[in-house]
């Protein structure tokens, strides 16, 4: 799972940083509206991917700390949903600063295509 999130970074990065490119070639911010659509997307499922492996590590610690025995070999992870819900996912601290860095440089976009209208800065 930590592998899907390291993709999903990786194509967020790569698609919006295309997106915000063409903004700037065209000049136009529907690229820049695009572009938030496409980044929310990636966030929310990176989170997703990130509940998951949450789930499944509280899995783990649980089934070490009991005896051999008694280890059933179940992976259903639905007794341990409460507090993996992806919107908290959504918040954790990795996730803020890379997608919120993104999302801060999309409105550093917006204002500079709205401050500066003709292509006089380029």
């Amino acid at each position: 799972m930590a592998n899907h999130s390291f993709l999903l970074k990786g194509w967020s990065v790569t698609i919006v940083g295309g997106l915000l490119a063409l903004s700037l070639k065209e000049w136009s911010i529907a690229y820049i509206f695009i572009s938030i659509v496409v980044l929310l997307f990636f966030w929310l499922l990176d989170s997703y991917y990130l509940s998951r492996e949450r789930l499944f590590v509280k899995l783990y610690n649980h089934v070490r700390k009991q005896k051999p025995r008694a280890v059933d070999f179940s992976m259903d992870t639905r007794m341990f949903e409460n507090g993996c819900e992806w919107h908290g996912s959504a918040r954790s601290t990795t996730m803020v600063l890379f997608y919120g860095g993104l999302f801060f440089v999309h409105l550093i976009m917006i204002h500079v295509l709205y401050m500066y209208g003709t292509k006089s800065i380029l």
